[in-house]
């Protein structure tokens, strides 16, 4: 459930007004005595978030006025599918100009729970558009719940081969061609670092890779982390810090999500998508502090930590991806505590290798509305990774840069030149607030998806009947 539905010309709805201090007399002189002494006697006053309910004369609900921030419009009325009564509702276009695109979006994202192991107790308010404005708007909002129902969903139900499962049932949609490398098979295949980390779980480790597109179109690969769950390995998380990973796959949710968008987009592009998945569990043969691992690339590296496992699993995937010689590569990672202490946790950290990719990715966030933050690739740290027995280590001694030092360790991978972006994303939320409930959430996904957008223009999506949503899936 999205609570956004086309307009059919049927029944009541009820139109939505969004003021702030310098439009809120010209509402009141417009809408007459009643309205004002109504506003009046409710001490309406027109800052973010508040919220006025007008009556007509027989005490039904005639008109909503919400207090706005002009710079804010994702959040404008993020908080009304769950504040207002259940209804249908319309915005006003008297009120106060903002993108309507951005904040029906917001609207969009505000409606979202989260319900498959509870019962819904109601339904949303529901926000009328034109089946034009719609059509525009829902493949975003798919995707933006996509990544929010597969990091919400515990492990249980949501382990290396459900996700596998998640990224078959988009190539049937989009007509994609899959192909999974399962437990032994990673070996034989020369994956052998995300074979290594998840080997310890009953679940087998998987590399899964999506294609669709033209062959002969420029090569777009996106890499995800999917560590399905983080016990830290033999390093072993405290209690405090194992409680939602979960969510440590919230990049392979990512990566799914935008290759979705590119798809239903029809973007002129021979897409890759690369998911390497797995647990990062403890028993007997878990990988082992000083264990030494040849990745594909042919680097030996020294297991400084075994909580380090995310570049790891990454790191065969991004050579195998430089292998197809690729116009782009993007990668997104629930990677390191450190990009969260610099950033916080609504600030994706963004690495890149080229400086017109960094500037285009930042310039198309701000536009959306989906804030990044550049951290730098600053070589010199490299010398954090060193080790005395392997070509260099997972992880250094100190706690110096680990948001950066990682990103660098990835970076030896990719081919000089190759362009790539690496995004260290925190996907979640700790708490609630409008628009953003509290759990799995996509953070720079609008962001790629419209820099992508630019630049490979292509055809629109075609409009087409979307599929029944399962429940819990909203």
């Amino acid at each position: 459930m999205t609570g956004l539905i086309a307009y059919r010309g049927r029944g009541a709805v009820t139109p939505i007004e969004m003021v702030d201090a310098a439009h809120i007399a010209a509402c009141k002189r417009r809408l007459g005595a009643r309205a004002r002494r109504w506003l009046d006697a409710c001490g309406f006053e027109p800052s973010p978030g508040r919220l006025a309910l007008l009556p007509d004369a027989d005490g039904k609900l005639e008109r909503v006025l919400i207090g706005v921030d002009p710079r804010a419009p994702l959040e404008a009325l993020a908080a009304l599918p769950w504040q207002l009564p259940a209804g249908r509702y319309r915005l006003d276009a008297a009120g106060v100009p903002l993108d309507q695109r951005l904040v029906a979006l917001g609207w969009a994202l505000g409606a979202y729970r989260f319900d498959r192991y509870s019962d819904a107790t109601r339904q949303a308010a529901q926000l009328v558009l034109q089946r034009s404005e719609l059509d525009v708007l829902q493949p975003l909002v798919d995707a933006v719940q996509q990544v929010r129902d597969l990091v919400n969903t515990p492990t249980e139900d949501m382990g290396p081969g459900e996700l596998a499962g998640a990224v078959r049932a988009l190539a049937r949609t989009h007509r994609a061609r899959v192909r999974e490398w399962v437990g032994e098979a990673l070996l034989k295949a020369n994956f052998p670092t995300i074979h290594a980390v998840g080997r310890a779980s009953h679940r087998p480790p998987r590399l899964v890779e999506l294609t669709w597109g033209r062959p002969t179109a420029p090569k777009l690969v996106l890499v995800g982390k999917g560590v399905c769950f983080d016990t830290g390995g033999l390093d072993l998380k405290p209690s405090a810090g194992m409680r939602w990973m979960k969510k440590d796959m919230g990049g392979a949710a990512h990566a799914i999500a935008l290759a979705s968008l590119v798809m239903a987009a029809r973007l002129p592009v021979r897409l890759t998508l690369l998911v390497p998945t797995v647990e990062n569990a403890v028993s007997g043969n878990a990988i082992r502090p000083g264990d030494v691992v040849r990745t594909r690339a042919g680097h030996t590296v020294e297991i400084d930590n075994t909580d380090a496992e995310g570049r790891l699993i990454l790191c065969d995937a991004l050579a195998y991806a430089g292998e197809q010689d690729p116009d782009l590569v993007i990668d997104f990672a629930t990677l390191t505590g450190a990009a969260r202490v610099a950033l916080g946790p609504d600030l994706p950290a963004l690495f890149a290798n080229r400086e017109p990719l960094a500037q285009a990715v930042l310039q198309a966030a701000e536009a959306e509305h989906d804030p990044l933050w550049r951290l730098p690739l600053w070589r010199p740290y490299g010398t954090m990774l060193a080790s005395n027995v392997a070509d260099f280590a997972n992880a250094g001694p100190g706690r110096h840069a680990g948001a950066v030092t990682a990103a660098l360790y990835l970076e030896r991978f990719i081919p000089a030149h190759t362009p790539w972006m690496h995004v260290d994303v925190y996907a979640w939320n700790d708490a609630a607030r409008p628009g953003h409930p509290a759990g799995g959430e996509a953070q720079g996904l609008r962001a790629f998806f419209a820099f992508l957008a630019g630049r490979y223009p292509g055809r629109k999506p075609s409009a087409r009947k979307r599929p029944a949503r399962k429940r819990g899936t909203r």
